[in-house]
């Protein structure tokens, strides 16, 4: 009878608490357990992170979210020795110990200009570094009448960057963060107009007294950029490399091609593939003009910008554009204007590792017919030869 008076509720308590001791040490035997998972989880985490790389400068400014479609080669094979009138002839490239004043940079500004003279006056390496003002090079030249500023677009040097620099200063939009990322490459609606977009007068008065620049990066790194960005990644979803391009160079290029069980274009191009077709320079003629203009993101900066017959103002590293952007900016007027996009830290410095890394297996005959097709590109903006690459 007393039992029935007491609530259903009392009831239940007091059946968890004849357990309360066992319920608890079971929880707390839990946590610990988790809180043991979570510790080791962050020490792999840790650990497994000095292996990482960190994100490669052709990752600058693009969408991480790519396909991969092809694999760098693997195959060793003898070689052939670099020429030793380019061991002897090549420059360091200049990059810098500890932070450098503007009176410093302007210095190694003004050399490499001087360097890209003197080396344009050499009839040794006259067909590598001499090309005509064609439509093809107008076509890369950017123009912002309002800043008097030329722009000549060299692909896979960070140009996403500078593009945005010169929407801005054409007041399609007031900062670079406010521009879309699709909007930067549709050059029909992006506000910038190209120098071949105007009259033969018109041309001629820019280049005479507009500020002229580009922007260049170690040639090899720069190939391997455009490889991994057309063929591995195609973060911008451009069909053409993987279905018309790839196929038409490893049907001509590979070697064993004929061989391959698989369908050549599903089983994707190889580094390798790329390297031969890049070094036959008489033969990919004919291929070059079939692939047209998508061929940019791997023809030679002389082909791109002829800085041989047009007088730049400023030739900026991507190795060094902490230093370049703002002094870029000061050059041309335009730094209390516009700021150039963050760069992330790390992300613009030469990275030996991954050159070797692509071109491992790789034999010397192909990297010295390569060379020798870049070496205009080499000699004419200070990059020394990659010799480690034939030892």
């Amino acid at each position: 009878m007393a039992a029935s008076c007491i609530p259903e509720f009392l009831l239940y308590s007091g059946s968890q608490c004849s357990n309360g001791g066992a319920l608890m040490s079971r929880n707390m035997r839990h946590h610990w357990l988790l809180l043991g998972a979570c510790g080791w989880m962050l020490l792999i985490l840790m650990f497994a992170s000095k292996f990482i790389n960190y994100r490669s400068a052709d990752d600058y400014g693009e969408n991480s979210n790519a396909h991969s479609w092809t694999e760098p080669g693997t195959k060793v094979v003898k070689s052939t020795p670099i020429s030793i009138q380019d061991r002897a002839t090549s420059k360091p490239s200049d990059l810098p110990s500890v932070l450098p004043s503007v009176a410093d940079w302007q210095n190694v500004v003004e050399k490499r200009i001087e360097l890209l003279s003197s080396v344009c006056k050499n009839d040794s390496l006259r067909n590598l570094t001499h090309v005509s003002i064609s439509k093809f090079v107008l076509d890369r030249i950017f123009v912002c009448d309002k800043h008097k500023i030329l722009f000549c677009q060299t692909p896979k040097v960070g140009n996403t960057q500078w593009k945005k620099v010169l929407i801005v200063l054409n007041g399609v939009f007031p900062t670079v963060e406010e521009i879309p990322e699709n909007l930067v490459h549709d050059h029909e609606k992006n506000g910038l107009p190209r120098l071949s977009s105007l009259t033969l007068s018109e041309i001629t008065e820019r280049l005479k007294t507009y500020f002229k620049f580009l922007i260049v990066r170690d040639p090899f790194e720069r190939l391997i950029s455009a490889f991994k960005d057309k063929f591995v990644k195609n973060p911008r979803f451009e069909p053409w490399y993987k279905h018309d391009i790839a196929p038409a160079i490893i049907r001509k290029y590979r070697k064993s091609h004929r061989d391959d069980n698989n369908d050549d274009a599903s089983s994707g191009m190889r580094f390798e593939d790329f390297v031969r077709y890049l070094g036959d320079w008489e033969g990919r003629r004919r291929m070059d003009r079939q692939f047209g203009e998508h061929v940019i993101h791997w023809v030679t900066y002389a082909e791109l910008c002829a800085p041989c017959q047009i007088g730049y103002n400023v030739v900026g590293h991507h190795e060094t554009l902490e230093q370049d952007a703002p002094h870029i900016l000061r050059a041309a007027g335009i730094d209390g204007l516009v700021s150039y996009p963050a760069i992330p830290p790390g992300i613009t410095h030469y990275n030996r590792t991954k050159v070797e890394h692509y071109f491992t297996g790789i034999s010397r005959r192909d990297i010295g017919r390569l060379y020798a097709c870049y070496r205009g590109d080499f000699h004419l903006f200070g990059y020394p030869a990659p010799n480690f690459l034939f030892n």
